[in-house]
């Protein structure tokens, strides 16, 4: 079985390494998200609690591309550049994720352009 690719429309495209999203089987994995406004194309001003806000709907234009939704997901790491936002971070991240599915969050040095955080998603159909 070969995995179907999605690129989600309003999104920034993906670059020519990888897809937006993957779908196997029952299975939806989501690439990394930042938090990147589909309108502008640049990282929303704020802060940290701003772009977990937009990288989460980023997340979810992807599950509905892939005819799935947020409370599908089953698996979410979380990447901070600063591990200490991880507080401010969770405060946004659990008004989306009420169902709490399995978490990993992972500090490390350095995101595209400058980002604070990404966010990727293994979710079901």
């Amino acid at each position: 079985m070969n995995p179907t690719i999605l690129d989600v429309p309003g999104l920034p495209p993906a670059n020519t390494t990888y897809s937006q999203v993957s779908i196997l089987g029952d299975l939806v994995y989501v690439s990394g998200q930042l938090g990147i406004d589909p309108v502008t194309g640049r990282l929303v001003d704020g802060g940290i609690q701003q772009q977990t806000k937009q990288a989460i709907d980023n997340v979810a234009r992807c599950l509905a591309a892939a005819g799935t939704s947020l409370d599908k997901v089953a698996k979410v790491n979380l990447y901070l550049t600063d591990f200490s936002m991880i507080g401010a971070a969770n405060e946004i991240y659990v008004q989306y994720f009420k169902h709490r599915p399995a978490k990993t969050g992972v500090g490390v040095a350095k995101l595209w352009s400058g980002a604070l955080i990404e966010i990727e998603v293994v979710a079901s159909r």
